[in-house]
């Protein structure tokens, strides 16, 4: 097969993409800030308590990430 003049074919392979696995960390982290928020126009119960679902899962997030950046080969 012949490629037109000028052209690559296919670019040799580089490095590999990492990509963090599947989470519902996103998930909950919205879901309390939603209860958080609906607690603001109803009671301060609901927001405190999806402000310390949000920190949890905030740390839990942030740790899991260094984590999997620290597992990453150096090259």
């Amino acid at each position: 097969m012949t490629t037109p003049k000028g052209s690559n074919s296919v670019a040799p392979a580089g490095e590999e993409i990492h990509l963090p696995g599947p989470s519902a960390k996103p998930f909950v982290f919205a879901l309390a800030a939603t209860i958080a928020l609906i607690g603001v126009t109803t009671s301060w119960l609901l927001v405190g308590i999806g402000v310390f679902v949000m920190l949890l899962v905030l740390v839990r997030w942030i740790s899991d990430t260094r984590r999997d950046i620290s597992e990453l080969p150096l090259h």
